[in-house]
């Protein structure tokens, strides 16, 4: 056989970032799939893959569902930049399986999604052997997390179902093996797993790239979804890497087979140097249509609403986040509100523009209203409160379970309705020493509405008490629209402090 060698680019999770813009400030930044495919150098030995969530995640990604209508400027752009194969990421459903198709309808590269079936069960996206100009064979498998079917509305997936992404990936293994000289896993899903110790970091099964290292011999296991840097490393014999978020960087993998034997190697190689002009000239149009959708005013606050770090709104409240409960509260009717920041928070400045609106709420998340006992409540609230811990110098910081393996701000709650207050010093689950509505002490049989966004109200992010509480109305305008009528509706805003709370720390 000789020596043969396989050159992967890699991209995951790249969230509709294409030019190096993050839509917040002017001016160019080393972000965006144009600042990585300028350094991909493609001939007949190399394969260019994608790990999932391309289409949602910028105003960009808004502006091609909400003002186009398809996604087929996206194939464009992938065909352009000349993609062999992509897997399909959680946030790919998000505008359901019509918009979707108008992306994978028009791309030349292969969709591989094992665990991807038809309604008469088989798979939609099988996996595929690619023969390269040097004769390697090499076998490509893609799996998605079966969280999809936790987080995503039941008619986003309509004609689809997401099974078991393991069980997918290992009977496809069997199948390839034979009959290639070197495998590849795409993985849009994590590690379950600190990948140095091998200590457990999550007992859900939303990642479980350690597990398919563990238990099954890929060769490659290119994973995203946790937005999380894995230069490269061997795992249990498999070579496994990830990118981060964005466009912020790609990885390029070299595999060498010489008579059987398999040598890997990887670089990841930040975004950056000059754009190709002809990408750029080519979809220009789309970005001026974009740029001139996002600077529409939509309306006018008080006073901006700027963020702080993290850790400081969660101790002393976010304005930005009374806000958000205070659009769920006027759109619900309901008694109780909590929402959520992501995890790198855009303020909103006193005149509004669409783009503003979409970076401080970038998700499609919709709204549910649940009826909620007091007990509920309060574990939600606890639940909230593992969000803090305390350093070896005994001051306030950030759990690692909210930072390990993947960075989670989101998954803290601000809640509006209710005052509270959280003891720090006290054991998890016995956080909350006061909790009261109206003043009155809440007790375990009292009973409430609460309006939460459908990621949560699915049970995501440890708050399982949720999925078994009665819905009584289910929002389904997502909730940045929800935002953009809010305005109309009231054009001039003076945002009020929707809850009180306290966070206490021991003095040191």
């Amino acid at each position: 056989m000789g020596e043969k060698q396989l050159q992967i680019y890699f991209t995951s999770d790249l969230h509709a970032y294409i030019y190096p813009t993050d839509y917040r400030t002017p001016g160019e930044r080393d972000i965006g799939l144009f600042k990585c495919v300028n350094r991909f150098h493609k001939d007949g030995n190399t394969l260019v893959i994608d790990g999932g969530d391309l289409l949602q995640g910028s105003p960009l990604g808004a502006f091609c569902h909400d003002s186009v209508g398809n996604a087929r400027e996206f194939s464009s752009i992938m065909n352009c930049c000349g993609y062999d194969y992509v897997t399909l990421g959680n946030h790919d459903f998000n505008f359901g399986m019509a918009y979707l198709d108008t992306y994978l309808d028009a791309l030349r590269a292969r969709c591989v999604c094992q665990n991807a079936l038809k309604e008469d069960g088989a798979v939609r996206f099988p996996w595929r052997i690619h023969v390269l100009e040097n004769g390697l064979r090499v076998g490509i498998v893609g799996i998605v997390t079966d969280y999809v079917n936790v987080w995503e509305r039941p008619d986003h997936l309509a004609g689809l179902t997401i099974t078991d992404p393991f069980a997918a990936a290992k009977a496809a293994l069997e199948e390839m093996r034979e009959q290639v000289d070197l495998t590849v896993c795409v993985y849009h899903g994590g590690f379950e797993r600190d990948l140095a110790s091998g200590r457990v970091l999550s007992e859900s099964t939303e990642n479980i790239g350690y597990r398919i290292c563990e238990e099954l011999d890929f060769d490659i296991l290119l994973t995203g979804h946790q937005h999380m840097s894995v230069p490269g490393q061997t795992v249990f014999g498999t070579f496994v890497v990830q990118p981060s978020d964005s466009g912020r960087e790609f990885l390029s993998v070299r595999a060498v087979v010489t008579d059987g034997r398999k040598a890997i190697t990887s670089q990841t190689v930040p975004a950056g140097g000059e754009c190709d002009p002809a990408l750029l000239d080519r979809f220009t149009d789309m970005e001026k249509g974009a740029q001139a959708w996002l600077d529409v005013v939509v309306g006018h606050l008080d006073r901006p609403l700027l963020p702080a770090p993290p850790l400081v709104m969660a101790a002393e409240g976010s304005d930005l986040a009374d806000f958000f409960n205070e659009v769920q509260l006027a759109c619900s009717g309901a008694q109780l509100a909590a929402t959520s920041l992501a995890n790198e928070v855009a303020g909103l400045p006193q005149i509004v523009r669409r783009r503003d609106v979409l970076t401080a709420y970038p998700y499609t998340n919709t709204l549910t209203v649940l009826e909620v006992s007091g007990g509920v409540l309060l574990r939600a609230i606890e639940q909230s409160a593992e969000y803090f811990s305390l350093d070896e110098d005994g001051q306030l910081c950030v759990s690692d379970r909210f930072l390990k393996p993947k960075v989670e701000h989101y998954n803290f709650d601000y809640y509006a309705g209710i005052d509270y207050v959280i003891d720090v010093a006290r054991p998890i689950g016995q956080r909350v020493t006061s909790l009261l509505y109206h003043g009155q002490p809440v007790t375990g049989q009292d009973r409430f509405t609460i309006c939460i966004n459908s990621y949560r109200a699915s049970g995501a992010g440890g708050y399982s008490m949720y999925p078994h509480c009665p819905v009584l109305r289910e929002i389904n305008t997502e909730m940045p629209d929800l935002i953009l009528e809010f305005f109309k509706s009231k054009p001039s805003l003076a945002v009020q402090r929707q809850s009180h709370f306290c966070i206490r720390v021991p003095k040191v």
